[in-house]
């Protein structure tokens, strides 16, 4: 039986929306255990490691100057990592908008989200077989795993709009958030048991970390099936009429919404503040390890329990931030949000070095406001796009989110280069939370979201 459904039923009784929001949510759950697991803790130091083999470092652990060739290029070992993200996120800024026009036309928003996991999944396992010095075969596993990651999101993100009220967007994308940062704090606490303990399961390291990568993997894809299975379709709306076949139809949509977006600034006023206040969140997350290594010397174990409480505590965070935003409103909760980061950014810098207690506190306050902005942000974000257009305006979202990432990282490292300390770098980075709360001062909440077409919630 087709599960394509007509135009009225977006108009779902509550209790078939809350069934097809706990569908959704499970995708939270499955893909946040690749990013996690793989993007943000073992792909970069393992790539580093067999990467510097390649190249003929005497000690591939530690840092080394020799370069392997990419391309045509001459790249540092140590620097792959980092390149590798960039073009990923390069790539994606080209595709992902198309990837939007064409879900934007699509009845079947499920079975695009489920393939691009699928196929971006079977791309991350591809990870298990890069030993001794094949760096190249990871390269292409984690460029092509990243952008179908994202290709993957830009579906279930659109899918939220059909199957939510606008009273509800927050609760359900706060329990998602919570619901991610679960499954992947559930999952990166075993496969660090293994990493770290790797004697005990009768295996190297290197075989550990490759099988964590490849469990990583193997989560995606599994638990990708549930939503896949208990979500619906919806037949797409406001669809314009182009002549030609699927990529032509997709360009002549995706150009359409770029002609109407200047109807709409309030919605690119709060894209502008999510490209400052979330490139400061990602810097501090990539910052935090460093800079309590480095600047506080704390062990390697303590930094990794560090992350795993900035894990869990943020599933806290996401539903603090949910409740609080069905009082206040999400816009009011974002724009907190910021000044907490703030907050957070000034108590780093006037951290003293070992102190374990302080260090903690901080940590939860960063996973407390990481969960709330973070999942309030897509929430928000949703009531300003005008309708049938989901897919297009959250490709831009995306691209928010991952393609402007390393300006803060640029700044921390510019800042550490000219003082030689990192509490400067790491105050520096209080500019981009000033920048989006001064953009999301100038937000009229109320406006965008009429203009987009959408009924202004109970609380903004």
């Amino acid at each position: 039986m087709s599960t394509e459904l007509p135009i009225e039923a977006r108009d779902l009784t509550p209790v078939e929306r809350r069934t097809q929001q706990r569908a959704w949510n499970w995708y939270d759950w499955a893909n946040s255990a690749y990013y996690t697991t793989v993007l943000s803790v073992l792909f970069g130091p393992y790539m580093i490691t067999v990467a510097g083999r390649a190249a003929g470092c005497p000690d591939p652990d530690e840092a080394c100057n020799r370069t392997v060739s990419l391309l045509g290029l001459d790249l540092a070992a140590g620097s792959l990592p980092s390149y590798l993200t960039s073009f990923a996120t390069i790539a994606g800024a080209f595709i992902l908008p198309l990837v939007g026009a064409w879900v934007d036309r699509s009845a079947r928003k499920k079975v695009h989200m489920a393939t691009f996991a699928w196929t971006g999944a079977g791309f991350a396992s591809l990870l298990f077989f890069m030993k001794d010095d094949n760096w190249q075969l990871g390269a292409v596993a984690v460029v092509c795993s990243s952008v179908l990651a994202g290709c993957a999101m830009v579906s279930y993100y659109a899918i939220l709009v059909d199957i939510s009220t606008e009273d509800e967007r927050d609760a359900v994308s706060s329990r998602g958030w919570a619901f991610g940062y679960l499954g992947g704090g559930v999952l990166l606490l075993l496969n660090l048991v293994v990493v770290l303990m790797p004697g005990r399961f009768g295996i190297d390291t290197e075989t550990a970390v490759r099988l964590s990568m490849l469990s990583a993997a193997l989560w995606w894809a599994g638990f990708t099936v549930i939503p896949f299975v208990r979500l619906r379709n919806y037949t797409p709306v406001a669809v314009v009429e182009v002549e030609g076949g699927l990529v032509r139809r997709s360009f002549g949509q995706l150009a359409d919404t770029f002609r109407d977006m200047r109807k709409y600034p309030m919605t690119l006023t709060f894209l502008l503040a999510y490209v400052f206040y979330n490139d400061g969140i990602q810097t501090v997350i990539y910052a935090a390890s460093t800079y309590g290594q480095k600047q506080l010397g704390f062990e390697t174990s303590v930094l990794i329990a560090t992350i795993l409480l900035i894990q869990f505590v943020a599933f806290g965070g996401a539903l603090v931030f949910g409740r609080l935003a069905a009082r206040y409103g999400a816009y009011r909760c974002i724009l907190v949000g910021c000044f907490g980061w703030m907050a957070i950014v000034v108590a780093a810098l006037a951290l003293p070095a070992g102190n374990l207690p302080l260090f903690l506190l901080v940590a939860v306050a960063i996973g407390v406001v990481m969960g709330g902005t973070q999942a309030l942000s897509r929430s928000f974000f949703s009531l300003l796009i005008p309708r049938g257009r989901e897919g297009a305006y959250f490709s831009l979202y995306n691209a928010a989110e991952r393609g402007t990432s390393w300006f803060g990282t640029l700044l921390f490292g510019v800042v550490f280069q000219l003082t030689g300390s990192y509490r400067p770098a790491i105050l520096a980075l209080i500019v981009f939370f000033v920048l989006g709360a001064f953009f999301l001062w100038r937000l009229d909440a109320e406006r965008g979201i009429r203009d987009a077409g959408n009924r202004v919630p109970r609380a903004v």
